[in-house]
This record gives C-alpha cells, sequence and structure tokens, in this order.
C-alpha cells in the first residue's frame, strides 16, 4: 500500500475481543434425584462455609404452574448442586443444613416464592440485580454484571427452555450450574461498592423486605387480556371475562400456560363476536389456537353464559379499584393534584438522577400517586411526618421515606401548574 493509500484509507474502531466464556471450576455435578443423594449435599453445604448462591429453573411459558423444575445452589467447602424438586415431598432439610448463612439471588422476588413452596425460606439475603439497580448500573441481568464485573460472558441460550422436561439435557445443566458458579462474587464486588457509595442501609433494607415477599394478589386479572382496549362494550368485557375464567380453570387442570390453548386475541376476537354455535366461533376471523377445536365446547359455553347475562351484572369499563384514577385523567378530574403530580415528579426525577437511582427504586410510582391524590390534611409543619406515615402503611423502606417524603411534603405545599404531561406513561 502506498503512502497516498495509507492516508486516504478510512480509519475503523478496533476490535474488542469478546469476553472469554465463563466455565464451571469444579465440572459438572449429577442432578440430585434420590433421597440419598439429597442427604450427602445437605452434609456438604452443612459443612460448607459463607452465603449460599441459589437460582431457579421454572418453565415459564410451557406450564401453568410457577414451581420451580430446578434449584442450583453454591457454596464455599460444598461446591455446585444441582436439585430436581420434582422428585421429593419438600426440601426442608437443606433450612437446617443454611442455617442462618445469607442466600445469595439474582432477582429475588421471581425465585423465592417457588422456593417457598417447596420449604426453602431465607433468613438472611442479598439481591445482586436490585444491588446493582441501587448503583445505578444501567443493565442489571446477570449475564451484562457477570460480563462487565468478573470479566467473562456467559451464553443465555437456555433461558426459555422447557424446565419441566425429563431427563435434562446435559448442556441445560451446565446453564444452570454457570447461573450461580460467580454469585459470592458479585456479591462481593457489589457490596463493596455500596459500603463505597453509602447505599449499604439502603440495600439492607431492601433485602429485609423482599424476606418477607409474597406475589401481589391481583384484582379482576381478566383485565390483564392483551388488547382488552378493543373489547366493543361491556357485553364483550363479560365475554372476555367468562372466556379468560374457563381458559384459567383448563390450564390450571393441564398444567399448560392459557396462551398456548387459545391466545388472548382469539378470546378478544370471539368476545367481540359473539357468535351462537360452535360452527360460528371457529368460522370467527382471528379465532384460533392449539386448543380452539378441542375444547370448543368449553369456549361455546363462556360465550352462552356473557350472553345471557342481564345488564347490571356486565363488569364496568373501567375496573374498581380502591387507589387514584388513572393519571391520564388527573387534569380534568383535579387540576390541583395534577400539578402536585407533577412537580413531585420534577424533583423525584432529579433526585433519581442525583443518587444515580432508578426513579421507580427511590419509591414504587402507585405510593407517591396515592399520597398526592389524597394528601394529609395536616397543618404545613407536620406535612412531611403526615407524608411518611402514609407511605411507611404503604410498606415504604425507612431510606426511601427519608428521602421523599420532604419532595412529596413540598409538592402538596405547592403544587404549581399543570403545565406539560402529568407523567410520561402509567
Amino acid at each position: 500500500m502506498t503512502d497516498e493509500e495509507t492516508e486516504a484509507a478510512p480509519l475503523t474502531e478496533p476490535e474488542i475481543p469478546p469476553a472469554p466464556l465463563l466455565v464451571l471450576r469444579d465440572g459438572l455435578p449429577p442432578i440430585v434425584e434420590t433421597r440419598a443423594a439429597l442427604d450427602e449435599v445437605v452434609a456438604a453445604v452443612a459443612a460448607g462455609t459463607g452465603p449460599i448462591g441459589l437460582d431457579a429453573e421454572r418453565a415459564s411459558g410451557y406450564r401453568y404452574s410457577a414451581r420451580a423444575y430446578l434449584i442450583q445452589l453454591r457454596r464455599e467447602g460444598a461446591g455446585t448442586a444441582l436439585i430436581d424438586p420434582i422428585a421429593f415431598d419438600d426440601l426442608t432439610d437443606l433450612n437446617e443444613a443454611f442455617g442462618g448463612a445469607e442466600w445469595i439471588l439474582h432477582a429475588a422476588s421471581q425465585d423465592i416464592p417457588c422456593l417457598r413452596e417447596v420449604g426453602l425460606v431465607p433468613t438472611a439475603l442479598f439481591d445482586t440485580e436490585l444491588a446493582a439497580r441501587l448503583l445505578g448500573y444501567p443493565r442489571v441481568g446477570l449475564a451484562t454484571l457477570v460480563e462487565v464485573i468478573v470479566g467473562k460472558s456467559m451464553r443465555k441460550e437456555h433461558s426459555a427452555a422447557d424446565w419441566s422436561k425429563r431427563p435434562l439435557p446435559e448442556p441445560w445443566l451446565e446453564y444452570a450450574a454457570l447461573d450461580v458458579e460467580v454469585l459470592t462474587e458479585l456479591r462481593d464486588v457489589l457490596a463493596a461498592e455500596l459500603e463505597e457509595t453509602g447505599k449499604a442501609e439502603w440495600a439492607r433494607q431492601e433485602f429485609e423486605h423482599l424476606l418477607s415477599y409474597e406475589l401481589p394478589a391481583r384484582v379482576d386479572p381478566w383485565r390483564r387480556t392483551s388488547g382488552i382496549h378493543k373489547a366493543k362494550g361491556r357485553r364483550a368485557l363479560a365475554a372476555v371475562r367468562e372466556l379468560w375464567i374457563v381458559r384459567d380453570e383448563l390450564a390450571a387442570e393441564l398444567d399448560t400456560t392459557a396462551g398456548r390453548l387459545i391466545p388472548d386475541s382469539a378470546v378478544l376476537a370471539a368476545a367481540n363476536a359473539l357468535p351462537t354455535s360452535g360452527k360460528l366461533l371457529m368460522e370467527t376471523p382471528g379465532f384460533h389456537g392449539r386448543g380452539a377445536r378441542r375444547y370448543l365446547d368449553t369456549w361455546v359455553g363462556a360465550l352462552k353464559t356473557a350472553r345471557a347475562l342481564p345488564e347490571n351484572e356486565l363488569p364496568p369499563v373501567a375496573n374498581r379499584s380502591d387507589g387514584p384514577p388513572q393519571v391520564r385523567s388527573w387534569g380534568d378530574r383535579d387540576p390541583v393534584a395534577a400539578a402536585r403530580l407533577n412537580t413531585a415528579r420534577t424533583a423525584a426525577t432529579a433526585l433519581s438522577e442525583e443518587r444515580n437511582v432508578p426513579i421507580e427504586n427511590l419509591l414504587t410510582p402507585d405510593y407517591m400517586r396515592r399520597v398526592l391524590w389524597s394528601p394529609p390534611t395536616v397543618p404545613d409543619d407536620e406535612l412531611e411526618v403526615a407524608v411518611g406515615a402514609e407511605l411507611r402503611a404503604l410498606s415504604a423502606r425507612e431510606w426511601q421515606i427519608d428521602l421523599m417524603a420532604p419532595i412529596i411534603a413540598e409538592a402538596i405545599r405547592n403544587p404549581g401548574t399543570t403545565e406539560g404531561p402529568v407523567e410520561p406513561t402509567e
């Protein structure tokens, strides 16, 4: 290449080599599916030291239940264990082996309910995902954190696998074992960063709150049907409800996800058309699914129920709730409340940027909306304490109250105006 050609050649960014793959230090352990093998794991874990890294694999998208189909754990001195919980009545013996040791989970709220189902209950907890959120990491997935903090890459091709399958393929088991391989290392780095940034107490309160976490009960879960806003009137809403209920019952009986019987789009299509026979239902555009024809009588029966309901038993268009109305209606229904919310969100956004914490972690958005829609009626000098009491009753943590009660109280005292959007999203 001549000098002229060299000068004319476009500059390119140097290629960054991919991070080396994370590998199992001790090789792949055999799956634990007998009482004798479980007793060995219990003894090994009891003899180990330090915190315990835990993970669980479910069959989301394949099964109705959210039960664990594989549980992975790792402890210093005990190595990694892969336990098939389906092979046992419960795993309570492991609780004694854990003692009061800290559990390390990633996204603990996803795993705690299914672990509790098999008798595993934490007494101390460290959530690596939540810690990363409090520290302001822009991406908090396990694979990303492992790459950023440990410098290793993780394969994630089996994350959406059907973990209820038996026997579980070896590549899946290796993937699962890797999920707990470096949890302790991640925990130690994140814990040090929490101390350095003055957020260790925030994390402690968050982790303690998670110890009693339970899946929230949903009011009218059928209203979460995708596309329900396209239902044509209250009669169609009733049909959505009846179809949703029978589909959910059938899915529970078959232990499959409801959408694998008929998808939400098919529910909406049938609800809007309200066909009066199986033949007409199968001819309805958009009505399809693996269980469309097989369970045709079930769907026809649900539609018949919806058609027969008297007007006074049809569901309302809007869901009844003990909380405030949808934010987009605040400006019309209560302009002062809308102004309060605008002012509070502006200040909270600034605080989020200052403290490098996502705004939703500073305070659950619903908590702020509830207090600002119906603020406490007390003298101004008592307002901050009263706001704190209401947030505490809603389960806000003390560190959140310390930061957010002054902002909310000030927005109540001085609401400002409703200029601009009240809130970008629900």
